[in-house]
């Protein structure tokens, strides 16, 4: 069953943006609740992936869906994707609680919708799943049948040029031979990157509540390991936050050692003034709407006839949108999020302006 929910409803909810459309999920029979939230269509339907958490409840769950949506609609504006902003959450535990029935449902919900929103894997959910949920609608993406696999070597390849950028704005090196990066969060994304920043020559500390990723990273990179809730604290050159969101807020952002914040984690500021927290300490902080899209790069270009090549060319390039992201900031002696969700809303504007032509 699905039901819409209206302004009135949602007033209340942290992260609601005038959104398009949000619908609450529930069918007892396949065990779905959730929400599925569109932002905003202004360059396309809205793309972004399917999430499943153990929240605490339907409230934690739609404010996550309010504002992953939110985020997504920047994402794909600043990747210069023609694809607008949503969400999928789905509330329950990925281990114990996923069914094909239950994917299957959510495809029945997705296309109902009539193609305004557009799914792929995202955390506690799966290529599998995927094939499960377009075995009722069409629209989803990261299925077998595309070819493409896990986007996450794409992410952490966009992460990875994103770092390479705030190295060389902050720094003034080419390349990261000799710095030092706390990373904080192993897992697909984050070891991957581990290894990118390893063999870029990087020194490397690591942390994770699973504590057999942080023996494997110790052991393959000859990494340092730290308690996670220390990853942020630890004197190191850059500090990339890859694990769950909320690490940059109002207690943590005093105490962070690095000069530079650039990670692969969704939604890290706690809230919109920590932004302006981590400018007024001069640390540089990547974006993470900017930096981490590489995985929704991969998902929106990975149809078949999309070779691999474009697709790491595109999530290459994001080093090149902070680089434009890091100057105007410098120049107009802003906060960086602001500065990328300035860029993000000129796309926006000016699509708009073409439509109303």
């Amino acid at each position: 069953m699905l039901e819409t929910l209206d302004e009135t409803v949602l007033a209340g909810h942290a992260g609601y943006q005038n959104h398009q459309h949000i619908v609450a999920l529930s069918d007892a029979e396949a065990g779905l609740r959730g929400f599925i939230a569109i932002h905003d269509t202004t360059l396309g339907p809205a793309l972004g992936g399917c999430r499943m958490w153990n929240y605490a409840d339907s409230a934690s769950a739609l404010t996550d869906a309010l504002r992953l949506s939110a985020g997504m609609t920047a994402k794909n504006a600043l990747a210069n994707l023609d694809f607008g902003g949503g969400k999928a959450v789905l509330i329950g535990d990925p281990r114990k609680d996923k069914t094909p029935g239950l994917f299957r449902a959510l495809g029945r919900a997705i296309e109902t919708l009539g193609g305004r929103y557009i799914t792929a894997e995202d955390v506690g959910v799966t290529m599998a799943d995927m094939d499960f949920t377009a075995q009722a609608t069409g629209h989803v993406r990261g299925t077998s049948a595309s070819g493409l696999g896990d986007p996450s070597p794409y992410t952490a390849l966009g992460v990875f040029h994103g770092i390479l950028a705030a190295a060389s704005h902050r720094f003034g090196v080419i390349g990261l031979a000799g710095l030092t990066v706390s990373l904080k969060g192993l897992g697909s994304v984050g070891f991957r990157l581990a290894e990118k920043l390893h063999d870029a020559g990087a020194r490397l500390i690591v942390s994770d509540i699973d504590r057999t990723a942080v023996t494997r990273a110790v052991d393959a990179f000859g990494a340092a390991s730290v308690d996670p809730d220390d990853a942020h604290r630890v004197a190191a050159d850059i500090f990339a936050p890859c694990a769950l969101g909320g690490d940059l807020n109002a207690k943590t952002i005093p105490e962070i050692a690095a000069a530079i914040v650039a990670g692969a984690a969704n939604n890290q500021l706690a809230s919109e003034a920590d932004a302006d927290r981590l400018h007024g300490r001069g640390i540089l902080y990547a974006p993470d709407f900017a930096i981490n899209a590489g995985g929704v790069i991969a998902i929106a270009l990975g149809r078949p006839g999309v070779s691999e090549a474009r697709i790491a060319q595109k999530a290459e390039a994001i080093g090149v949108t902070l680089r434009a992201i890091f100057a105007r900031a410098r120049a107009e002696n802003r906060a960086t999020f602001h500065i990328a969700d300035q860029f993000a809303q000129e796309r926006l504007v000016a699509a708009r302006a073409r439509s109303a032509a």
